[in-house]
């Protein structure tokens, strides 16, 4: 069936904690996941809240990536929404080493599937990865 998008939603623990309170390494971080994943930037918006953490969303115009931090915590949350032929795995990938992360869950879903008339969502799959070395998510 036809779907408008893919959107994978990643929580990312384990992760480095000083990595996770860089806003300057976050947002270069976003920029070269949607560069993996071939998607075309069209603004970059991020914040750092007091006394810690990074929210920040890379709008593509195939949709957006986006992160919230918790580094006091080792904790990452990721939404990577993409339209078209772009595959949001890559990007998925590449923030997940980058942050160093220690246990991943994704959870990929489809977008935009039309049903009598109805545009709905439905979960493809959901994975968890706990592996320190390597990092698959999506074999």
């Amino acid at each position: 069936m036809r779907t408008e998008g893919k959107h994978i939603i990643m929580d990312a623990s384990g992760c480095k904690p000083e990595l996770l309170n860089d806003l300057e390494y976050l947002k270069g971080l976003l920029k070269e996941a949607a560069e993996r994943a071939s998607a075309t930037i069209l603004n970059v918006a991020f914040h750092h809240f007091t006394p810690q953490g990074v929210s920040g969303v890379v709008v593509i115009s195939e949709s957006h990536l986006s992160i919230h931090t918790w580094p006091e915590n080792g904790y990452a949350a990721l939404d990577f929404y993409t339209c078209g032929d772009i595959d949001p795995a890559a990007a998925c990938e590449h923030v997940a080493e980058a942050l160093g992360a220690t246990h991943i869950q994704t959870t990929m879903v489809a977008r935009g599937e039309e049903l009598d008339g109805k545009y709905l969502h439905r979960v493809e799959k959901t994975e968890e990865k706990n592996n320190e070395k390597e990092l698959s998510l999506f074999p």
